[in-house]
């Protein structure tokens, strides 16, 4: 298992770089507030409109993409070990395909927002019971029966979205595709996705050397000891959990849970240790970068911050083929 000897520091530098990223966030926008103003918002109790742009609006929003930037990034980075697949994602098993369904119904019927985001919460947890009793079966639990019953699940979602969309009124079908892009302007409660994901990387990280042996295939893992059964629960459900807490709150968001735990075990390998907590920081920045620009490239628009994702992680893992072209 290659760690790079210069782990610690990028460490410190994706931190350095997501406290940027936030910088930026609060920052820029249709009124730019110099960063001395943010910082006398934040810790120098500072009145007036910039002050209060701060605090009440930007803030809210730049913890939002942050932890749900940490919770997909380290999601992907479980399912992947999870699964023993470079191609898996969150989203692969389904989850995000339930709540697109819960949160989508919700807005079809007219309900309130936060009524749109606990349906988006109870069809991610749905959709997440569904495959694991589906997959589970007699007992007879595999990477390819779980990998095949998500693609399945995510496939019926998609049909179910793609009617509601059919049949949703154009005064709601814009706030409806918004979603399914990635729509951040209306996270008004941050602070439980930050706080769980926290909690999720102290979980996991006790368990990162048996997820450094189960990398190397469920035979060493079994032959060294690992409880690959109750491994196996706790990585689908915790990485089950973040998606579903993510999706909930600012919706679909692509490429972030698949491309950035690719690029830091580019940089500093595949030791769980350090590659949990680093996707968690790399996957913060990104996202929050990529919805800075997202709000102020063709500023007052808005564009989906999924977009801007897409638009990263397609020459980004074509990259990363292209370096490890096996």
């Amino acid at each position: 298992m290659r760690r790079a000897p210069a782990a610690l520091p990028v460490i410190a530098a994706l931190l350095a770089a997501g406290c940027l990223a936030v910088g930026w966030a609060l920052s820029a926008g249709d009124l730019r507030i110099p960063l001395g103003d943010v910082v006398g918002a934040l810790f120098g109790g500072a009145d007036g409109m910039a002050a209060s742009v701060v605090r009440e609006l930007r803030l809210p929003r730049a913890v939002a993409v942050f932890a749900c930037g940490g919770l997909l990034a380290i999601a992907g980075a479980l399912m992947q070990v999870l699964l023993r697949n470079p191609l898996a994602d969150p989203y692969v098993l389904g989850i995000s395909g339930g709540a697109a369904v819960g949160a989508l119904g919700a807005m079809l019927l007219g309900l309130a927002p936060w009524l749109v985001d606990a349906a988006a919460f109870a069809g991610a947890l749905g959709a997440m019971l569904l495959v694991f009793g589906l997959a589970h079966g007699d007992g007879s639990w595999t990477q390819t029966r779980l990998l095949l019953t998500g693609v399945i699940v995510a496939a019926g979602c998609g049909a179910a979205v793609t009617l509601m969309l059919s049949l949703a009124t154009d005064t709601r079908l814009q706030s409806m595709l918004f979603w399914l892009m990635g729509d951040a302007s209306g996270a008004s409660r941050p602070w439980p996705a930050l706080v769980l994901m926290v909690v999720g990387l102290v979980a996991v990280l006790p368990f990162a050397r048996d997820l450094n042996v189960l990398a190397r295939g469920e035979l060493s893992a079994r032959a060294l000891g690992v409880r690959v059964e109750r491994l196996r629960y706790l990585l689908y459900v915790l990485a089950s959990l973040l998606t579903a807490a993510a999706v909930t709150l600012i919706g679909s968001v692509g490429f972030v849970g698949l491309i950035v735990p690719h690029l830091v075990r580019f940089v500093i390998g595949n030791d769980q240790r350090v590659l949990l907590p680093a996707a968690m920081l790399a996957g913060g920045t990104l996202l929050t970068l990529a919805d800075t620009a997202a709000r102020t490239v063709i500023a007052p628009m808005q564009l989906p911050v999924g977009v801007l994702t897409a638009l990263i992680g397609v020459p980004v893992f074509l990259f990363l083929l292209s370096r490890h072209p096996r």
